[in-house]
C-alpha cells in the first residue's frame, strides 16, 4: 500500500526559538496536494515564523520537531533543497532587485530548480512566461521591468503569484499575501491563485483577515494563536472569526 503520507507536508511537534525566546510550542499541521488551508491567527501567535521555518530561514532556531516532505526531514535540508523538492513561500515583504528583470529572475529561479544537468531552451521559456503572464492578465512589458523596483504592493504580490504559476510548485506557503492590498489588487491576485491552484499543489494561506478567503474558499482553517494551534474548522470557521473576533472565538 503506498504511504500517501509523503504526498503531505508533515509538520510535528514544532518548537522554534528567536533570541531565546520561544514563538512556537508543538505546532502540528498537515497540507496535502490538492488543498488549500487557512492559517489564521492575532499578531505575534507565530503563523509567519512557520512559514520562515518551513522554507529554512536562518534566524530561526528549531528546538525539536520535525517538518517532513516526500519521506525526508526537511529541516535537514538547505532552503534550495527544499525549494527542488517542490515547496514555495511567497514572501510578505518581497525584495526590490535592481538590474534583474522580472523575466530573467523566473529564469534562474526556474535554471537553479533544475541543476547543471538540465539546460532550459530559453526562447521555449520566455513564450512560456508571457503565457503565463497573459493567464495572470499581466501585461508583457511588464515581464521586462526589474523585479519589485518601484512595484505597488499588488504589482509586487501578482508577482510572485506568477513565479508559482511559471514554477508550478507542490505546496506553496503564501505569508499574508493579502496585507497592503486594495479591493482590486486582492481581487486580481486571488483570481490568479485560483487560476493555478490544482490537485497537484497544496497551498497554504496565512492570513490575519477572513477577506481573502471571499474569494479563495479553504478546505480547511486552522486557528493559531500565541505560538500553538488552538481550533481548526471548515470554510465557516474564517467566518466565525469575523463575527467574534479572535478574542471571542479562542
Amino acid at each position: 500500500m503506498a504511504d500517501l503520507s509523503k504526498d503531505k507536508l508533515v509538520v510535528k511537534n514544532l518548537e522554534v526559538s528567536v533570541d531565546n525566546e520561544k514563538i512556537l510550542k508543538g505546532v502540528n499541521l498537515e497540507i496535502g496536494k490538492g488543498e488549500v488551508v487557512a492559517l489564521m491567527g492575532p499578531n505575534g501567535s507565530g503563523k509567519s515564523t512557520l512559514a520562515n521555518v518551513i522554507m529554512g530561514n536562518p534566524n530561526y532556531k528549531v528546538d525539536s520537531g520535525e517538518v517532513t516532505y516526500k519521506g525526508k526531514n526537511i529541516l535537514e535540508l538547505s532552503p534550495d533543497k527544499r525549494s527542488k523538492l517542490g515547496i514555495f513561500l511567497s514572501f510578505q515583504y518581497p525584495s526590490a532587485i535592481t538590474g534583474v528583470t522580472v523575466a530573467n529572475f523566473l529564469r534562474t529561479a526556474m535554471q537553479s530548480r533544475l541543476g547543471k544537468n538540465e539546460k532550459i531552451d530559453i526562447l521555449k521559456f520566455y513564450d512560456e512566461i508571457k503565457e503565463k503572464a497573459d493567464e495572470l492578465n499581466i501585461d508583457e512589458a511588464f515581464l521586462s521591468r526589474y523585479l519589485n523596483d518601484g512595484f505597488s504592493g499588488g504589482e509586487k504580490k501578482i508577482t510572485e503569484i506568477l513565479q508559482m504559476a511559471v514554477l508550478k510548485p507542490e505546496i506553496a506557503i503564501l505569508d499574508e499575501t493579502d496585507s497592503g492590498l486594495d479591493v482590486d489588487a486582492l481581487k486580481a491576485v486571488a483570481s490568479g491563485i485560483n487560476k493555478i491552484r490544482s490537485d497537484n499543489m497544496g497551498v497554504l494561506i496565512i492570513t490575519h483577515y477572513q477577506r481573502i478567503l471571499n474569494y479563495i474558499k479553504p478546505d480547511r482553517v486552522i486557528v493559531m494563536s500565541k505560538g500553538k494551534i488552538v481550533k481548526a474548522g471548515g470554510p465557516e470557521l474564517a467566518e466565525e472569526i469575523e463575527e467574534k473576533g479572535y478574542e471571542g472565538l479562542i
